[in-house]
């Protein structure tokens, strides 16, 4: 089998796709943030959640619902920046996807990868690494923002 990567160029292929791997599957998990709500345990991503409350038209109170799934539509995401988030981190995967399934055809293809590409690829890379953690910081951040904004208008009433 021919190759056009080096040595350091295989293991950075193999590095490339588990990271792109490793990646999109914490993408698609809806174990971003954990929590309680209505006394149930809640988790959710970008575009994934569990155990989200609704409301019962029947009983006319809300009821969790205790089971996986996605939003029902992409205006349903909770806010505009989670919404970002979700652009970013999914345009983020892909190109880590991209350069990564390149690097590993370049491992069976001679010829396929020269310097210039390498570096092209080693630059789409980075900038698919950076759209991933910066989605990640302004989810965060917007989070901490949220709860610190909740706390100050309805703060916790003290223990006696």
């Amino acid at each position: 089998m021919a190759s056009s990567l080096t040595c350091t160029g295989v293991i950075w292929a193999f590095l490339s796709f588990l990271c792109a791997a490793t990646s999109c599957v914490g993408f698609f998990m809806p174990y971003w943030l954990w929590g309680s709500q209505l006394g149930k345990p809640v988790s959710f991503g970008t575009f994934r959640r569990c155990s989200y409350p609704v409301h019962d038209e029947s009983r006319q109170m809300m009821v969790m619902v205790e089971e996986c799934g996605r939003y029902a539509s992409f205006q349903g995401i909770p806010s505009a920046e989670w919404r970002i988030c979700t652009i970013v981190t999914g345009l983020g995967c892909g190109l880590l996807l991209l350069v990564a399934l390149t690097a590993l055809m370049g491992c069976c293809v001679s010829e396929l990868i020269s310097r210039t590409v390498g570096r092209v690829a080693g630059g789409i890379q980075f900038l698919g690494e950076v759209q991933f953690y910066l989605a990640i910081k302004t989810l965060f951040d917007f989070s901490v923002a949220s709860l610190v904004i909740t706390l100050l208008e309805n703060p916790p009433s003290p223990e006696l």
